[in-house]
């Protein structure tokens, strides 16, 4: 299974903003900070405001933070909230059109695995991927050691 760019963004911002503490942060500066698109993170920084994950605060002395303490974010739960579809193949897929699939096991075994896959990531939060390393973090983003 591969995570959509959507997510893989999704948990980068989340670890930068982790990161940054309640100093806040801007589109921008994470943009940069990953050397990704700013446009597209406008996107997943929108969702992620409307999902509970970031609060947005506009004007001048606007930016972004983290709305939950980073140990009450579940990987599981926030990779269900922005992955839009979690069919690994065809037969998980709405309008199924496998010829094979009345007699095929692969349908279950991929279910059990993705099961799995999800349970593991439900054991870990964004405190989980800080933990002991948060100092790091920062100098590999650029984050002032203030602010850590």
């Amino acid at each position: 299974m591969q995570l959509t760019r959507f997510t893989d963004y999704s948990i980068r911002v989340l670890i930068y903003l982790a990161v940054k503490g309640e100093a806040r942060a801007t589109i921008g500066e994470i943009a940069e900070a990953f050397d990704i698109s700013r446009n597209h993170l406008m996107k997943v920084v929108h969702e992620l405001a409307q999902k509970g994950y970031v609060t947005a605060i506009r004007g001048k002395n606007g930016g972004l933070l983290l709305a939950k303490d980073p140990a009450t974010i579940g990987l599981g739960a926030l990779v269900r909230d922005t992955e839009q579809d979690m069919g690994l193949v065809e037969c998980f897929q709405q309008g199924n059109g496998c010829t094979i699939t009345p007699a095929c096991r692969l349908r279950p075994i991929l279910g059990e695995a993705l099961a799995a896959f999800l349970a593991v990531l439900d054991r870990y939060t964004l405190a989980d991927v800080l933990d002991g390393h948060a100092a790091e973090l920062a100098g590999l983003l650029r984050i002032p050691a203030t602010h850590v």
